[in-house]
């Protein structure tokens, strides 16, 4: 060991050297210490930039059992707070005098070392504070559940390796499927062949991955997804050995079974984003389901994404990565064109074979027998697939709103209609009442526009409700069911019904669908963002999903514009291509993904002296900043503070890839600057938001 003054100690020398560094820093009142390792390292939970990082604490002789990954309490800044110990050690570096932890709240190791570690490189990653991602990494405790004798409860013994099952309908299938059972850690950007037989696919890697000895987690957009995915590891592996972590199952049962994970009696996890930091020993496998749904985006600081979590998983602990869906997103298509993952799709035949037919609404031929067909909400075509359709099973309509109807106009002018109160969008929530402000909920009776003095209002945007109304005007004797907003169905029977459902929404029907309709096209392809034609995509591919195959006379019909690449793209069953291209023409741009990009938004001051106090990389491009719109629920307004009338901006900034570490640590330590100052005004960042437009 060298000591402070250069020079090597021997075992004397080094024991006496800590005893005095650890009298210097001992508090005021005489504490007995811990005789073994008397310092702890403690992340506190505080947010504040500029204290992010580890404090020392003395171990008092009481709680000596204080081992890393346990829950603390210490006081800091004259407070109590909360902490995890991240190590013990000898002696501690700092010069001063210490504190000694105030509380063992738990001698349950909750916080692993991978865990931790991990938390640290998303925080990172993002710009953010450690203490943030152990917030979300890592649940509330509920101390009855915690003093459960886990001892009682053993892990089942590992069930044999399957076969290979669906995945050999893919090129590389197989060969990922061996790789895992074999305990290698390949990675693979998977396109899901359309049908019901994704949750066996991935519940086969599991198993796979378990008879290798190692562990494996899967991350689904939802509860439903999740349900899936859990009855098909049951039917495949048995009771008892995966687990489900959803916030369906409660706060207390849901910490039971994220401590089985923990203490290692469950090596299989299938759950929803807050999963992607479960505890799983031994981790051999991490997969992420349709990582292009936005409920993959964690909304709270620092916004981590699913997919981006579980790669820094793989890198870090050496374990395979499986990216799965319908479709594919640019980030997809990135890993695989870096050649960092594989891609795993199946053969253009057998994808034809698999696939419903689609029709595009208003195509020429379509034209020449319907002049309205472009124009319609329900073209001749849609009703005849819907009308021939019914007679063998339910027909899936997708309807990219909610509600009656969500945006109204003008009848004269076509301007938006606007509350007189707060300027905010009138909608309407059924045919028989006045419409009503989507802002402050103020009753229109009376509305005048202020243009053309108009009273007169029309609809811009169908909602599910009217659409599920207009539907059972059209069909008087079929059964019209609405899945949507709070009430979602799971599943649908054989029978004929037609099931008006909005984007994520779609139950799954016993049989398949024998067919679907997609209307509105236009909604989701002129949406603001640089993703609208990626998303558009993605929720068409998951809806034609569920359809029957076109030889067993499975039909989709989107209405939409047919020269759109994303349209073209549905027709040909090819979201692989898209993306492909989809990400060369954001390369050509620098957009994201090919391009990393923050997204800082706050009052114009705080961004200002933000962009002041950080030393960003050679060649970063600062975008803007440009106003964001007035009103509630103003896209990345920092906090709840002010009022709705206050100047708020946002301002990007552009680096290449290469650069992305150094973009994300300029960001954090600048954030340190504001905080260590108190300067006023929060500051959003985001590292590769969702959504940058």
């Amino acid at each position: 060991m060298t000591g402070a003054d250069g020079y090597d100690e021997g075992p004397g020398e080094q024991l006496a050297l800590v005893r005095t560094r650890v009298r210097a820093a001992r508090p005021k009142s005489p504490v007995a210490l811990a005789t073994d390792l008397p310092v702890a390292r403690v992340a506190v939970d505080v947010s504040l930039p500029h204290l992010d990082r580890p404090f020392d604490y003395l171990v008092p002789e009481t709680m000596a059992a204080a081992a890393p990954g346990m829950r603390v309490r210490v006081r800091f800044a004259g407070q109590l707070v909360d902490g995890f110990v991240l190590d013990r050690v000898e002696s501690s570096e700092h010069a001063g005098r210490l504190a000694p932890l105030q509380k063992l709240v738990s001698t349950e190791p909750v916080l692993s070392p991978q865990v931790a570690r991990l938390a640290r490189a998303v925080a990172d990653r993002y710009a953010g504070t450690l203490a943030d991602v152990l917030r979300l990494a890592v649940p509330p405790r509920h101390a009855r559940v915690e003093a459960a004798d886990a001892s009682a409860v053993q892990a089942p013994p590992p069930a044999p390796a399957p076969d290979h099952g669906g995945w050999t309908r893919y090129e590389h299938g197989a060969a990922f499927v061996d790789g895992l059972r074999a305990g290698r850690s390949p990675r693979a950007v998977w396109s899901a062949l359309p049908g019901a037989g994704w949750p066996d696919e991935l519940a086969r890697a599991v198993a796979a991955t378990l008879a290798s000895g190692r562990g494996a987690l899967v991350v689904v957009p939802d509860g439903r997804d999740a349900d899936r995915v859990d009855r098909a590891l049951a039917a495949l592996l048995g009771e008892g050995r995966h687990t489900v972590l959803t916030a369906e199952a409660g706060p207390a049962e849901r910490y039971r079974r994220w401590l089985a994970v923990r203490r290692g009696v469950v090596r299989a996890v299938v759950g929803t984003r807050a999963a992607m930091f479960a505890p799983v020993a031994d981790l051999g496998l991490v997969a992420v389901w349709d990582d292009g749904d936005d409920l993959h985006a964690e909304p709270h600081a620092p916004y981590p994404h699913v997919r981006e979590v579980l790669a820094l998983r793989a890198s870090q602990e050496g374990c395979a990565l499986l990216v799965g869906g319908f479709a594919r997103t640019a980030e997809g298509a990135l890993l695989v064109g870096s050649g960092w993952a594989r891609a795993v799709a199946a053969p253009r035949p057998d994808v034809r074979r698999a696939a419903p037919l689609v029709q595009v609404a208003g195509d020429d031929a379509d034209l020449a027998r319907d002049a309205a067909a472009r124009s319609a909400r329900l073209p001749t075509v849609a009703w005849r697939t819907a009308h021939e359709a019914l007679a063998r099973g339910p027909v899936l309509v997708q309807v990219p709103r909610r509600g009656y109807l969500p945006a109204l106009a003008c009848t004269a002018c076509r301007a938006p209609a606007r509350c007189a109160t707060c300027h905010g969008p009138l909608a309407s929530s059924a045919g028989s009442r006045p419409p009503s402000c989507a802002w402050c909920g103020a009753v229109a009776a009376h509305w005048e526009c202020p243009h053309c003095s108009g009273r007169q209002t029309r609809a811009v945007v169908v909602g599910a409700a009217r659409t599920a109304e207009e539907l059972g005007r059209a069909f008087p004797r079929v059964p019209v069911r609405q899945s949507g907003g709070a009430t979602v169905l799971a599943a649908v029977g054989p029978e004929p019904a037609l099931v008006v459902a909005t984007p994520g929404a779609e139950p799954v029907a016993e049989e398949g669908y024998a067919a679907a309709l997609l209307l509105d096209g236009w909604a989701l392809l002129s949406r603001p963002g640089l993703r609208a034609g990626e998303e558009a995509l993605r929720r068409w591919l998951a809806a034609a999903a569920l359809v029957r195959p076109g030889s067993d006379g499975g039909r989709v019909v989107v209405l939409a514009d047919p020269a759109s690449t994303a349209v073209q793209a549905l027709v040909r069953w090819d979201p692989s291509t898209y993306a492909e291209r989809e990400l060369a023409e954001r390369s050509t741009l620098r957009l994201p993904p090919a391009v990393c990009m923050a997204s800082l938004t706050g009052r114009p001051e705080a961004l200002r002296r933000l962009l002041a106090a950080a030393s960003l990389p050679t060649g970063a491009e600062v975008l803007g900043p440009v106003e964001l719109p007035a009103g509630p629920g103003r896209a990345g307004r920092p906090g709840q503070q002010g009022d709705d009338d206050e100047t708020v901006e946002r301002l990007l900034v552009r680096v290449t890839r290469r650069h992305a570490r150094e973009l994300a640590a300029a960001l954090r330590a600048a954030a340190g600057v504001r905080s260590a100052h108190k300067q006023p005004g929060a500051v959003r960042i985001q590292v590769d938001p969702l959504e940058v437009a």
